[in-house]
């Protein structure tokens, strides 16, 4: 295609928008609602999805072994432990490591726990993480298996629970991101029809003068293009903006200290160009669903 077919394709395109008035102003207007709904859905469950990664990665195994267990023993348990293909790490802690923790961890009321140091009632212990975090419950049975472990601690119905809401969040998300984009295009594809339909004269005579199907198409996908484009600017200013207070403001708006949003730079200039590109492609296909079933040519 020639540059000065281009020219002309993307000069009457803008003129679309102008000749359309308060139609273009509605579309654009309904596209940048969507788009700020897209662009904070997005926004969420991408941050939602990189919380709960990070809350299923701390998901971990921990493995307590009889009390009469040797030495041999221990490592035996280990070594069939870590040959398990989804585990990713497996690390000892003795029983005095146990009793360490549990008197730390309880602060002033873990000193009356020092009496036992001499007597440790606490089990060896080993603490896994596999590979994939789903994989933990799996795991877990398999050790409970063996004949030298008492006890498997992981939280199961908690785990189980964690794992369910993570991928019910995901998919409700994904869900309202494709109802809401499908409804962008809705809107341009009407504004582009009414377009169509308002000029089906000038392009009866375009086409008695030899004009071909792609040259009359071509200005309607500019102008969706351009829809798409300008229905954009407002919904990325608001995400940038909120997204900018929210980082900032992370640790006053919750007290869960897992809760760490991704960092702004470069994260809310990666979805700025997600909503952009978003915006131009539910332009260009609202116009070519609406040049597709209504230009007849």
């Amino acid at each position: 295609m020639k540059f000065r077919t281009v020219k002309r394709h993307f000069r009457e395109g803008s003129k679309n928008i102008w000749r359309n008035g308060w139609m273009t102003v509605a579309s654009a207007g309904a596209v940048t609602t969507t788009l700020v709904l897209v662009g904070a859905f997005l926004a969420l469950m991408i941050n939602l999805n990189q919380i709960a990664t990070n809350i299923e990665e701390d998901v971990e195994i921990k493995v307590l072994l009889e009390l009469t267990v040797d030495e041999a023993a221990i490592e035996t348990v280990g070594d069939k432990i870590d040959k398990i293909p989804e585990v990713s790490s497996v690390n000892f802690s003795s029983k005095e490591d146990e009793l360490a923790n549990l008197i730390e961890s309880m602060g002033e009321e873990g000193n009356s726990w020092e009496l036992f140091e001499q007597d440790n009632p606490l089990n060896d212990a080993y603490v896994i993480k596999t590979e994939d975090p789903l994989d933990t419950i799996d795991v877990a049975e398999r050790i409970e298996d063996l004949d030298e472990v008492q006890e498997v601690n992981y939280g199961k119905d908690v785990v189980q629970n964690l794992f369910r809401f993570n991928e019910l969040a995901r998919n409700i998300g994904l869900v309202l991101i494709i109802g809401l984009i499908f409804t962008a295009i809705f809107l341009i594809s009407n504004t582009i029809k009414i377009t169509i339909m308002a000029r089906q004269k000038e392009i009866g005579i375009m086409k008695l003068v030899g004009a071909t199907n792609g040259f009359i198409r071509w200005p309607f996908f500019v102008e969706g293009l351009l829809l798409g484009v300008l229905g954009s600017v407002i919904p990325i200013a608001v995400i940038v903006t909120g997204y900018h207070y929210a980082t900032n403001n992370i640790s006053a708006l919750t007290q869960f200290a897992f809760v760490e949003l991704l960092p702004f730079n470069p994260f809310a200039w990666q979805l700025s160009l997600i909503i952009l590109a978003i915006g131009a492609i539910i332009g260009v296909w609202g116009s070519v669903m609406s040049v597709r079933k209504f230009l007849k040519v």
